[in-house]
């Protein structure tokens, strides 16, 4: 999976497995959720979003389905 750092108040680095289409979020308290059947193109919005946190929770969180891994 590749993972970038990125510029979050709540998140460390995001991650994405483009074969099996899962994005993982690891968020600055350590624990990491993964979160299945995410297309390509919401990852790329995810990551160049202004706001990672205000994304997540309005086209992420409640829309796939996740398992928390850490």
């Amino acid at each position: 999976m590749y993972k970038t750092k990125v510029e979050s108040s709540a998140f460390s680095s995001i991650g994405y497995n483009a074969e099996q289409q899962v994005l993982e979020v690891q968020y600055k308290n350590g624990r990491i959720y993964q979160y299945i059947k995410v297309a390509y193109e919401t990852y790329a919005d995810f990551i160049l979003s202004e706001s990672k946190g205000k994304f997540l929770h309005e086209f992420i969180k409640n829309v796939y389905p996740f398992v928390r891994i850490a």
